[in-house]
């Protein structure tokens, strides 16, 4: 099967933050027919809508995967509930976990559960900054690059990159019982 370059927004803003960001990053690249490729550095970011809530850890990552778009985000959001995140919540309140699928090769999907690219990665710092930090893929909807979206951005929003970061597990290979890996 064709693998597929996608880039899928995390964050988090209750409890662990980071280590709630590493468990999605881990369960993403578990995932079959899928790996992550690089994750951003970690930002420190301001709340959207609802500002009485704690500040976002939040970055992108990048994974090759076979899986369709509309599988990729089943997968996303079992992994979202398995981390803590309700089925049902109000936009803009705090979450344990968010995945947001930003780009999926170049396609532009619209359905009624499914917007790629994502609708407001454009005007917003907290996903254009750190998907910088790894790619500047072109906006196939807009035709322009990130570091262009960014340049026009009117999020005056202030992030703040921390000292932390997320590590890729690779998949490992089951062998079949009683056999062990050579040693090189």
């Amino acid at each position: 099967m064709p693998k597929h370059n996608v880039f899928i927004g995390i964050g988090s803003n209750i409890g662990e933050r980071l280590h709630h960001l590493q468990e999605a990053v881990d369960r993403l690249s578990m995932l079959d027919e899928t790996g992550v490729s690089v994750v951003s550095s970690i930002y420190m970011t301001e709340p959207v809508g609802e500002c009485e809530q704690n500040r976002f850890y939040n970055g992108v990552l990048q994974l090759e995967t076979s899986l369709s778009p509309k599988e990729l985000r089943r997968q996303c959001k079992t992994i979202e509930q398995e981390l803590g995140r309700p089925d049902a919540y109000p936009r803009w309140s705090p979450r344990v976990i968010d995945l947001d699928i930003l780009l999926y090769d170049d396609a532009i999907i619209q359905t009624e559960t499914l917007s790629i690219p994502h609708p407001e990665l454009h005007c917003r710092k907290f996903v254009l900054i750190p998907l910088l930090d790894i790619a500047n893929p072109l906006h196939p909807a807009m035709q322009r690059t990130m570091r262009q979206l960014l340049e026009c951005c009117n999020d005056r929003s202030v992030l703040i990159k921390t000292r932390e970061s997320i590590r890729i597990k690779k998949k490992t290979k089951h062998l079949p019982k009683g056999l062990r890996p050579v040693k090189s």
